[in-house]
């Protein structure tokens, strides 16, 4: 079965950084795009970034691209969200995201909290 399994959340402060990790098993991990998204208190959930199977495309939210950076090991199976500069507002859960035969799969979130 497929799983997702998100890690590398935690508190900083605003300017520093955090590196996030989403292991995945259960499906042909390198045959297949993967993406972060994030979700805030009472907001929708949002894309954050995605990048292709090979890790030779990679897409961006404007709110993040000068700040993040997502790749992928295909052989370790683990997609990686290099957050820098972090601000208050990217204070969310951070989902890891298979689109998969015509279904959405989601790790379980890691929290990642900005503050002073």
């Amino acid at each position: 079965q497929v799983q997702l399994v998100e890690s590398g959340g935690g508190l900083v402060q605003p300017g520093e950084s955090l590196r996030l990790s989403c292991l995945a098993s259960g499906f042909a991990f390198s045959y297949n795009v993967m993406s972060w998204y994030r979700q805030a208190p009472g907001k929708e959930r949002e894309l954050v970034a995605s990048i292709s199977s090979l890790g030779t495309s990679t897409n961006y939210a404007d709110f993040v691209k000068d700040r993040f950076t997502i790749s992928r090991d295909n052989v370790k199976q683990i997609v990686y969200l290099q957050m820098n500069s972090l601000k208050p507002e990217d204070t969310a859960v951070y989902y890891c995201n298979l689109y998969h035969n015509d279904m959405d799969y989601w790790g379980r979130g890691t929290q990642v909290t900005v503050s002073s």
